[in-house]
């Protein structure tokens, strides 16, 4: 598929995907003001309920997913509204820089940075230091993920309240885990999809989809070193009940591991921060889909925030497939699940 795309002109590609996912300007929101905004030049867009409040709100940022490549403030402006007024919550927002022109870890850092400037002056927004969190879906939860760990360890900023990750993707060492076969031809994400995105956000090209999908750009000490983390026995069984038939793993290439070695970067590939790191997040929701490529990334992160002590709330949608809260009252198609998984974070918010 990599192949396809770049003899048919990446660039014309990702043009044309952009263009289809730009959804619609709204009008006005009778209970909110929106406001575009820079937060330590990154473009943000700030949603604040016009209801009187009694105190300081909540405050969710909020980064979209689209395999780091696709997605905008208007692909998500119904999320973003929803989640603001269902939750009476402050919400930004980040649009942060895509790939393939802007390569890791310019989106990790655009979100860090978006995140440290409202850190810095919430009582600007009326929002409670105590209550903030970053969500994201897909992409974006990966980078929620990414900026929680990062802020994990700051003394200087307010700690975040929780991280909200919906369906994230969160390592890209193991394209063969149970979820990957089990639903690799299920749309909205395709297994060599998911690896098509993660190689354009390190590399801005995906020269070796083929090996990187193999396994064979992780050296076998590595995968050994990974393995307490990413492996299928960390998975329920009973996500294992569909058809799952092991790979075979290929040989280490060591030339496709150069090009790729930054996937041990736990800014890149959350999953993979040591306990140190993991065991200071703050409280965690996470919801995985049954249909989904990246569902077994999530049921991995969920074990290993368990295992060092950080509350989970978990909440899976049996029959949810990849994308489900983007397709959220889009252009008039609305899936039941996906309202209710973007219920279930709406009814966390309010339990914080």
């Amino acid at each position: 598929q990599g192949r396809i795309l770049e003899k048919t002109g990446l660039c014309s590609q990702i043009s044309f995907g952009r263009y289809v996912r730009q959804g619609r300007k709204l009008g006005l929101d009778p209970k909110l003001f929106i406001q575009d905004l820079q937060f330590n030049e990154v473009p943000v867009r700030v949603y604040q309920p016009k209801a009187t409040s009694d105190g300081p709100r909540r405050g969710i940022l909020f980064f979209h997913g689209g395999g780091w490549v696709f997605g905008s403030l208007d692909t998500y402006e119904k999320v973003c509204r929803y989640l603001s007024r269902e939750s009476d919550s402050v919400v930004v927002s980040v649009q942060y820089r895509l790939a393939p022109e802007h390569k890791y870890p310019a989106a990790y850092e655009d979100c860090l940075n978006a995140t440290e400037h409202f850190l810095q002056h919430l009582e600007h927004y009326g929002v409670d230091p105590a209550r903030v969190m970053v969500c994201g879906d897909s992409a974006g939860g990966n980078l929620a993920a990414a900026v929680s760990q990062t802020l994990a360890g700051r003394s200087d900023l307010p700690k975040l309240r929780a991280q909200i990750l919906i369906y994230p993707g969160l390592q890209a060492l193991d394209f063969n885990l149970p979820s990957y076969h089990q639903n690799r031809g299920v749309p909205l994400l395709f297994r060599e999809r998911a690896a098509f995105f993660a190689l354009l956000y390190l590399n801005g090209d995906a020269l070796h989809m083929q090996e990187v999908l193999e396994g064979s750009h992780i050296p076998p000490d590595m995968r050994l070193k990974y393995r307490k983390w990413v492996s299928p026995d960390n998975i329920p069984e009973k996500f294992k009940v569909r058809g799952v038939k092991p790979l075979r793993p290929t040989d280490f290439i060591a030339e496709v591991y150069e090009t790729v070695k930054r996937f041990c970067e736990p800014n890149l590939c959350p999953l993979l921060a040591e306990d140190s790191v993991v065991h200071q997040l703050p409280e965690s929701f996470i919801l995985t889909c049954e249909y989904d490529v990246l569902r077994d990334d999530g049921l991995l992160y969920k074990k290993r925030l368990e295992d060092n002590g950080v509350r989970v709330t978990w909440y899976h949608l049996e029959d949810g497939f990849h994308g489900i809260i983007s397709l959220y009252d889009y252009c008039g198609l609305s899936f039941p699940s996906g309202k209710r998984g973007l219920d279930s974070v709406v009814n966390f918010l309010k339990s914080l």
